[in-house]
């Protein structure tokens, strides 16, 4: 069905979108992306909060990192009701109005416990109660208890919760699941370490899972600060713009299927953005331009302040309904930009420097 892509590294994506791992939660996740690239690299490590870090060619230089976030949205437990039923604040930013009526699993340290997010039928709802989205403390989760001390037998506070949405196979070699943002990005920096591995490479290279982005860029500040690289390649998702409902003189004009995105502006190191358009043409890889005047939004804001300035770019893959159960990419999208990752990395020279020139 998913011709772009072998079928281990498919396994590995789906395995990698399907393990629950909400920002501050992410070991689970952490674990699989360690144990995939392990084959693929000279060292694995972890510091100690969980961003893992895998190393070809220890000693070349410069030393570029490859860095995508294997954190993703989630809720935590902070209320038990008199009655079981469990109240929840937000990991990262959540829509709060696709809530109601979804299936959740609660990551309990007993294991993990299957509930509901409710919904009033709407036959009980007042007109004004179905135009608005709710807040989060009119929300909660029925997981069946009878009462509290039921409930608190089989979860606590502090308990994260991710919504029950799987990889689901869409026609045309796309795919729908949860936390597409951005298991894709750790995804896309193993898969290049996998096409690199048994290449002459000058550069060292080093690969990141990192934690914590939608809390704030944490593990990316960490990354930055213990790795010191010469040069940054940040992987996330970015917005795909065509859908009925979207509109491109606000957002850009963004594709699925129309290859991977470079951003300009900010963050984004103007050198490498000319590399990595030459690089795109001479492998004959598509690829689709944005704008990014002010910050990427992501790990790359982090990254590239450190150390006097370090030269980084943000490379993006489209993705459909961003921030939903429901985000959806094109694979054929996913494989060019693995492909293009370990293009530049086999591109760069020994020593080579990344500069403005005044």
């Amino acid at each position: 069905m998913f011709k772009s892509l072998p079928e281990e590294s498919f396994d590995f994506l789906k395995t990698l979108l399907e393990t629950p791992s909400p920002s501050g939660f992410e070991k689970r996740g952490q674990r699989v992306w360690s144990d995939y690239v392990a084959p693929f690299a000279s060292k694995v490590e972890s510091d100690p909060y969980g961003n893992v870090f895998a190393t070809i060619n220890t000693g070349g230089s410069p030393k570029i990192l490859l860095a995508g976030h294997g954190d993703e949205l989630g809720l935590m437990i902070m209320h038990i009701s008199e009655e079981g039923f469990l109240f929840f604040k937000a990991i990262g930013g959540v829509d709060r109005g696709l809530l109601r009526g979804q299936r959740v699993v609660v990551a309990s340290r007993g294991g993990p416990v299957p509930g509901v997010i409710g919904n009033l039928a709407i036959h009980l709802q007042e007109p004004d109660d179905r135009k608005k989205a709710p807040e989060f403390h009119d929300l909660y989760i029925d997981i069946g208890a009878q009462k509290k001390a039921d409930a608190s037998k089989l979860v606590r506070i502090g308990d994260s919760v991710t919504i029950a949405a799987d990889l689901w196979p869409l026609s045309g070699g796309r795919i729908a699941a949860r936390g597409c943002d951005n298991r894709i990005g750790t995804w896309a920096v193993a898969e290049a370490l996998r096409l690199l591995h048994t290449e002459t490479v000058a550069a060292q290279v080093v690969a990141v899972s990192t934690i914590q982005e939608e809390n704030g860029l944490y593990g990316a500040t960490m990354v930055g600060y213990r790795v010191r690289p010469e040069v940054a390649i940040v992987v996330d998702v970015t917005h795909a713009t065509d859908t009925p409902s979207c509109s491109k003189t606000k957002h850009g004009d963004i594709k699925l299927g129309g290859g991977p995105v470079i951003s300009f502006g900010s963050a984004n190191h103007p050198a490498l953005c000319e590399r990595f358009l030459e690089l795109a043409e001479s492998e004959k890889i598509p690829i689709q331009l944005e704008a990014s005047p002010r910050r990427t939004g992501t790990d790359t804001d982090a990254i590239f302040l450190q150390r006097g300035g370090i030269p980084s770019i943000y490379i993006g893959l489209p993705n459909r309904y961003m921030h939903s159960p429901v985000e959806v990419i094109d694979l054929t999208d996913l494989e060019a930009l693995a492909r293009l990752l370990a293009a530049f990395c086999k591109s760069v020279s020994r020593d080579e420097k990344f500069r403005v020139e005044i």
